[in-house]
């Protein structure tokens, strides 16, 4: 997902608003989730005052009783007694017929404890009819006390129609309830509105909403599961309230963990899933992920990001799993791991999320300078031939809709395809790459959703840039500030004929198919069976695992790494004790922050851990004495950003280190042996820094468990983890690529260090550069990890000159060609590069 700058200004006034609207749903006792009752806010005289809550919404199946019950809220027992009078009032339920009109009274005695209840009986009528679901308004009058802020609402359930029996097929089921739907329905279900700007809760009803999606808080204040839980029932019961009672699709950018949840297990980013070059474990990262976040009651993540980064100056470009097609399509496992099999069968599992492949197309490609101020690159235009464009920036999307995924997002960004002659067109309203390419060649069945309010950026009208985008193929509109303008539109070109009545159905379709897949008219409530495994030590633990794998050892001067838990360490610089920008942006917020918002281990902590009888001092500035330690570990790099704000060059960011935490290089590694870590979410530029420092590690963004660093550092699991984009020797280099004409990095494509036991990290490997074989069979496994390992060791990179492009692009040319599975020819390039070396 996306967000631009101008509507975060507005999105953060929104947030107070909707938390106060929500504040009681939030705060008070919640009963079962089977009958939705969320307490909705009293407003009270006074803030202290006593005030009567009751759910907005009670279910009923017809011919049963509804039970609506009264809590009171009070700061002490009641000093008077309180007494609420009730009355059926006139909704689509016919008295009489439907139900008998009911009224009556119920009493608070003086003395009540807080969270005493009553309950309201409200009676059904029952008959063979099949119906759509209709309501009975209950009115209160509240004396003693303050009294609900909206009418509750009983909602008798539709019963006997097509869409709800469970023996049929998802598309007959969609068919037979996309047929009774009126086009203001489905304008509703086209439309996503968002949790921070949602005007009030019953806007849901209201407008008959397909989505609502959860962004980031902005206090930042985190929400808990148990919070989580109450707010996403809250606003499934509204949707209970509408005619047909199509539950919602609840979202979230859950997209290296439910990271906006407090308590949730933190991931490593893309990037360093993309250094850990293990497809198996992104993809029990995600299913992780995925059970966190559906236990939450969201069912839909805006997930994985497989964009391919081709310019380290993006802010997104943490969010890729790294510059090579090959690589990128290789984690759209992900896919697999956040919704099971391809065929969306497993998505009405309690542990299953809709994935969203994004951010179709080219958004990793765009130029630098092309983007709207204030960001630069960031939602740019990619100027590519189409050849390029379908092997670098489409190859990706092939394998994740090959993996199921259930929706696809366009991206912010305009595509530019040489020859074409139509300049640069906004994705948003491309209907060749959304209802041609996408829908048609590749056949994707899924929701296609737009970026957060990506509509408003077409150069149009509202008017038009709504149609537009539908007419291009866009299903579902993320429109957080302007949903009910966005489903107005919508309904009203359709009824002038502007927008086609099978483009309506088709979109609304695709929305309907995956929420029966997902189970959501059966089960819309959030299932707490996962949530005591939310942020467990199992959970985490696979964390860890991950970070360590994430870790890339750039440069290792023998003897350095993995250290001596009995050294001494002196440990600076201003990422070591931060679990903020350890997570980077996503994180709490949108943009993330510094500090320790979430629970975790920081990188010092894990040291500490791993070392607990060694004399550890951590100095940030490296202003503490520097004597008597064997060896310094600074730890520096970035803050955190999200998207356009991390560009380089937009709000003070760029690729150098800052003066701090080069000061404090400087300062620890001319005192003592040192291990400098870079926690970035892409490279940095170290310069000629580098002959200074011992060793060197790009530890990427590596979420909450900065144990898994000190793993890797103290030996308990070796370096494995390799390059996910070149590592440029400075500024003027970038954008740089493997597969560049001229290609001169610090370190290339694929460049990583081992340490530990194992082929990579074994030794023997003949001086002439041409390794032994196991078992007799060239090219294997063993063979072409001994010839990549000599080639690393052939290398003096801390030496001016060490690494040149005679050995940088064979060897990340051979990385490409493993990824492909062509080992015959990573075999070959591995030794040119290894007599390139020996020169």
């Amino acid at each position: 997902m996306g967000r631009t700058y101008i509507s975060t200004c507005t999105r953060r006034a929104g947030a107070a608003a909707a938390a106060a609207l929500l504040t009681g749903s939030l705060t008070a006792a919640a009963a079962p989730a089977a009958t939705a009752t969320v307490p909705v806010r009293a407003a009270p005289a006074a803030e202290d005052a006593p005030r009567i809550t009751v759910a907005p919404v009670t279910t009923v199946t017809e011919g049963a009783t509804a039970q609506v019950r009264l809590t009171l809220e009070a700061a002490r027992a009641l000093a008077e007694p309180v007494s609420v009078t009730y009355v059926t009032g006139s909704g689509t339920a016919r008295p009489g017929s439907d139900y008998p009109a009911a009224g009556g009274r119920v009493s608070f005695p003086a003395g009540a404890a807080p969270g005493l209840t009553r309950t309201v009986r409200i009676p059904t009528h029952g008959d063979s009819e099949a119906e759509t679901a209709e309501t009975i308004p209950v009115r209160l009058t509240v004396e003693g006390a303050g009294g609900p802020a909206t009418t509750p609402l009983v909602v008798v359930d539709a019963h006997g129609l097509g869409y709800l029996d469970t023996t049929r097929s998802v598309r007959e089921r969609a068919a037979d309830l996309l047929g009774r739907m009126t086009l203001t329905e489905k304008a509703g279900q086209m439309t996503q509105a968002g949790y921070n700007t949602l005007g009030a809760a019953e806007d849901i009803t209201t407008y008959g909403l397909g989505s609502v999606t959860y962004e980031g808080e902005e206090n930042p204040t985190p929400r808990t599961p148990a919070e989580w839980r109450r707010t996403t029932d809250a606003h499934q019961a509204r949707a209970r309230a509408t005619r047909l009672q199509i539950p919602l699709l609840l979202a979230s950018d859950a997209v290296h963990g439910h990271a906006f949840a407090k308590g949730t297990t933190v991931f490593p980013h893309n990037i360093g899933l993309g250094a850990g070059r293990d497809p198996g474990l992104a993809e029990r990262v995600a299913a992780l992920t995925a059970r966190e976040t559906r236990a939450t009651g969201v069912s839909w993540s805006f997930a994985p990001c497989v964009c391919v980064a081709r310019d380290e100056r993006w802010g997104r470009t943490y969010e890729s799993f790294g510059e090579d097609p090959e690589l990128v399509g290789s984690m759209a496992v992900v896919v697999r791991g956040l919704q099971g099999a391809a065929d969306g069968s497993d998505l009405d599992r309690n542990d299953r999320v809709l994935a969203t492949a994004k951010h179709f197309i080219g958004d990793g490609g765009t130029v630098y300078g092309t983007a709207a101020p204030p960001y630069v690159i960031d939602q740019g235009i990619t100027r590519i031939g189409r050849a390029e464009l379908d092997d670098i920036h489409l190859r990706p999307f092939r394998k994740a809709l090959g993996h199921g995924a259930g929706a696809v997002m366009p991206s912010f960004s305009s595509l530019e395809l040489d020859g074409d002659g139509d300049g640069a067109v906004k994705m948003h309203a491309h209907p060749e790459m959304l209802g041609g390419v996408l829908k048609g060649d590749l056949g994707f069945r899924g929701i296609v959703v737009s970026d957060w309010e990506a509509v408003d950026q077409m150069p149009g009208d509202a008017v038009t840039n709504v149609r537009d985008a539908v007419n291009a193929g866009i299903d579902m509109s993320m429109a957080p500030l302007t949903y009910k303008e966005t489903a107005r539109i919508i309904a009203e070109e359709a009824a002038a004929g502007r927008i086609a009545g099978a483009r309506i159905d088709d979109a609304v379709r695709r929305i309907l198919e995956q929420k029966f897949r997902l189970g959501l008219f059966e089960r819309p409530y959030a299932d707490p069976e996962h949530v005591a495994g939310i942020g467990s030590a199992a959970h985490r633990a696979v964390a860890r695992e991950a970070v360590a794998k994430s870790q890339v050892l750039l440069k290792n001067t023998p003897g350095v790494l993995p250290l001596d838990p009995r050294r001494r360490v002196y440990v600076a610089g201003s990422n070591a004790h931060d679990l903020g920008n350890q997570a980077g942006g996503w994180t709490v917020t949108w943009q993330g922050s510094s500090g320790r918002l979430v629970p975790g281990t920081t990188i010092l902590e894990g040291i500490r851990a791993a070392a607990p009888g060694a004399r550890v001092t951590h100095s940030p500035d490296a202003s503490a004495p520097l004597d008597g330690h064997d060896v310094g570990v600074v730890v520096v790099g970035e803050t955190p950003y999200a998207e356009g704000l991390g560009d380089v060059g937009v709000d003070g960011h760029d690729l150098e280190l800052s003066q701090a935490d080069g000061k404090a290089v400087d300062t620890v590694c001319s005192a003592m042996t040192c291990v400098v870590l870079i926690v970035s979410g892409r490279p940095q530029l170290v310069g000629d820094r580098l002959a200074e420092m011992d060793a060197l590690v790009a530890s990427w963004l590596p979420g909450t468990e900065g144990a898994g660093v000190a793993d890797v550092l103290y030996g308990k699991r070796p370096f494995t983890g390799r390059l996910p984009l070149s590592w440029p020797r400075s500024l003027a280099q970038v954008p740089i690529n493997v597969g560049d004409a001229v290609y001169d990095p610090q370190f290339p494509y694929g460049w990583g260090l081992t340490t530990g036991g194992g082929a990579q990290g074994a030794a023997g490997t003949p001086t002439d550069g041409t390794p032994r074989q196991a078992g007799g069979v060239a090219g294997s496994e063993d063979e072409l990890s001994l010839l990549r390992r000599s080639v690393q060791d052939a290398v003096p990179a801390g030496r001016t000159g060490g690494m040149t492009p005679a050995v940088a692009k064979p060897f990340a040319e051979a990385e490409q060609r493993l990824a492909g599975g062509d080992r015959a020819g990573a075999l070959r390039l591995l030794r040119a590069a290894r007599k390139a070396a020996d020169r």
